[in-house]
C-alpha cells in the first residue's frame, strides 16, 4: 500500500470505521423513529376505535330512550 506524504497507514481504515460508525447510528435512529411513529399510530387506533364504540353505545341508549 502506497501512502501520500503526511499520510499515516491506518488513516484511510480509520475513515471507513467513522463511516460505518456513522451509517450504523443512522440506521438505528431511523428504526426508532419508524418504531416509535408505528407505536402511536396503534394508540391513535386504539383510542379511535375506542371514542367510537362510546358513540356507538351513546347513539344506541338515545334511540332506546326516545321509544
Amino acid at each position: 500500500m502506497v501512502f501520500a506524504p503526511g499520510e499515516k497507514p491506518g488513516n484511510e481504515q480509520e475513515v471507513r470505521l467513522q463511516n460505518a460508525s456513522k451509517q450504523i447510528v443512522q440506521a438505528a435512529i431511523l428504526q426508532a423513529v419508524q418504531q416509535v411513529s408505528q407505536e402511536n399510530q396503534q394508540k391513535e387506533k386504539k383510542i379511535n376505535s375506542s371514542v367510537s364504540l362510546q358513540l356507538e353505545r351513546g347513539e344506541l341508549t338515545k334511540k332506546h330512550e326516545k321509544k
